[in-house]
């Protein structure tokens, strides 16, 4: 066993099948070998020095603005070295005057979570979190609601689509305060921005679920402690050509979306019945192009959970393409080298341990997709979860204390984040739902049993407070599917998703329905905020990514074109005939 192999038991036998509707997933085709790779395009490009990793001289050539900022200065620096002090100790007029302190706050503070917000709410911040498996407590939520408070408007929190919090309306000065702030609650916001590992993802119902594979807890917290070495900073981990995703699958459901993640763990037994993970590489989103993952062809026991994320990882940084950053995810370099090269490379890094082929998956092909929100009996007898819809993830800092109130007056302290921006009340005894239900946040703004449009509907930050958004995605989402709902019904959910920009944060291309924004042309042709429309993606067993099906439309078109696409093709039916026939 490696220094980083952890030792876990076995999960407790599957239980036995839902149901029944989704279709065994269509394997998706790995990027065909090249001829040959030579030696020296396995040399790593990246090397250790003074306990950070710097890209080699000889690889200098055409890189991007982004890793030359990297070079010029080490942005973990920044938290390790207690930069950040001196930085929240100067005015704006003093950073704006250097280059090098203006790269400070729009760039190398995103190594720290913070992104400066200049083009929309200068010299205010997002702050993005790390919250493994999207669990967090009520005493976290509270010193969050305590932080967003005090910048009134300017103060806000998203749950994020990777079962996250981000913060709104941070100032410079106070951020080595709210740093503390986090460690004292056991949060931390390192590394959660541009060239790291995002927040790991997983089941939110883990340790709850009576179908569960897998508690994914341990496996994520476990993830998150080596990728930011227990929130004292990583820098082996912290300079990769890209952003990268990681999850862990513990449900038949994949509420966790394995194949738009970098690494995705799915659980399986080997054929000595050891359970372990096969992994899946390479999916991703981008303005320029979205790959689904693919397997790697390798099985790795439950103890080597961290040995190969560190290898995968290691392979990527010593390995990656860092020019134009449209071509940098991981899965560039696995087209390049051909997925069995990628795998050798891997195994190279797993310290003298051999990779076994993949083994049989224990995600059941043919299973009908959960819905968490309202209520659901947990595994442990007599408790139960309650699933609230946050509608399009926006909560307000008094919203957040209640969340907090709530969590521990008929729970035990616990709050779930999950990928479609809701909230979980876990461990709630059946002997105080009733009164749970009647609380009056529920009632009257954050439900168990929302509408069937909107449960399912999901929203970016847009240009509100987003510089890359280029339309206004929460507000608007939630108008036009009110008005859709007022002239339509479906009997099914139906997924939308918002994004507000083709860096596509609110994943459109995993929905029934996704909207894009684009600028588009009005009837007099004049340029007006519009969409381009996607259509057909699919999450689960079966999952596809969504294809275009309308560019260009203006949004203050957009309902009439959602209720023809609800008719024509999820069955829905119009308000007044479906009055008139009951």
């Amino acid at each position: 066993m490696s220094s980083f192999a952890v030792r876990f038991l076995a999960p407790p036998c599957c239980p036995s099948s839902r149901s029944k509707t989704l279709l065994c997933a269509t394997p998706t085709v790995a990027p065909a070998a090249p001829d040959a790779v030579e030696a020296s395009r396995l040399e790593p490009r990246v090397e250790e020095r003074d306990g950070y990793w710097v890209l080699k001289e000889e690889y200098r050539g055409g890189i991007s603005p982004q890793e030359k900022v990297k070079l010029e200065k080490d942005p973990m620096k920044l938290f390790m070295e207690g930069g950040i002090e001196d930085l929240a100790n100067m005015s704006l007029e003093e950073i704006e005057s250097s280059k090098h302190t203006k790269d400070d706050i729009d760039v190398r503070l995103k190594w720290l979570g913070l992104f400066h917000r200049r083009k929309h709410h200068y010299g205010r911040f997002m702050m993005r979190l790390k919250l493994p498996n999207g669990v967090t407590t009520s005493a976290q939520t509270r010193y969050l609601a305590s932080v967003i408070r005090k910048y009134g408007k300017d103060g806000c929190a998203d749950v994020t689509t990777r079962q996250n919090w981000q913060i709104r309306g941070v100032v410079l000065p106070d951020v080595p305060e709210i740093l503390k702030g986090l460690a004292e609650v056991g949060l931390t916001s390192l590394q959660s921005g541009m060239d790291n590992v995002r927040n790991p993802v997983g089941n939110p119902l883990a340790g709850i679920d009576p179908d569960e594979i897998v508690d994914t807890r341990p496996y994520n917290n476990l993830l998150s402690q080596f990728i930011t070495s227990n929130s004292r900073g990583n820098p082996a981990m912290s300079n990769l050509p890209r952003k990268w995703n990681v999850c862990v699958v513990g449900s038949h459901d994949l509420f966790e979306h394995p194949h738009i993640n970098d690494l995705a763990y799915m659980p399986a037994n080997n054929k000595d019945g050891r359970f372990g993970f096969n992994l899946l590489v390479g999916g991703f989103f981008s303005a320029k192009r979205c790959a689904e993952a693919i397997p790697l062809d390798a099985w790795v026991s439950a103890d080597d959970v961290i040995p190969v994320c560190k290898a995968v990882l290691e392979t990527y940084r010593d390995l990656g393409f860092r020019g134009n950053r449209q071509k940098t995810r991981m899965m560039w370099l696995i087209d390049e080298l051909g997925i069995e090269v990628f795998r050798s490379e891997v195994e190279k890094r797993m310290a003298g341990k051999q990779l076994e082929r993949a083994q049989e998956d224990l995600v059941k092909k043919k299973w009908e997709r959960r819905d968490y929100l309202g209520v659901h009996p947990q595994k442990q007898e007599g408790i139960s979860y309650v699933g609230i819809h946050i509608p399009v993830g926006r909560v307000e800092a008094d919203e957040m204390d209640e969340l907090a109130r709530l969590a521990d007056e008929y729970g035990t302290g616990e709050l779930r984040l999950t990928v479609e921006q809701n909230i979980i009340i876990p461990n709630v005894e059946n002997s105080k739902l009733e009164a749970l239900l009647k609380e009056p946040l529920l009632k009257e703004r954050f439900s168990p049993e929302p509408s069937i449009l909107m449960k399912t509907l999901v929203a970016c930050t847009g240009n509100q407070f987003c510089g890359q958004a280029i339309i206004e995605t929460k507000a608007r989402a939630l108008k036009v599917t009110e008005e859709v709902e007022r002239q339509v019904a479906v009997s099914r959910p139906v997924r939308m998703h918002w994004t507000g920009c083709p860096n596509t944060c609110g994943q459109v291309q995993v929905a029934d329905i996704g909207f894009m924004g684009c600028m588009a042309r009005d009837e007099n042709g004049k340029a007006t905020e519009g969409v381009d429309i996607f259509l057909g993606g699919r999450i689960g067993s079966d999952s596809h990514l969504a294809e275009l099906y309308n560019k260009g439309v203006p949004c203050k078109d957009l309902v009439p074109i959602v209720v023809d696409i609800l008719l024509k093709h999820f069955g829905a039916v119009q308000r007044n005939r479906e009055e008139e026939e009951d």
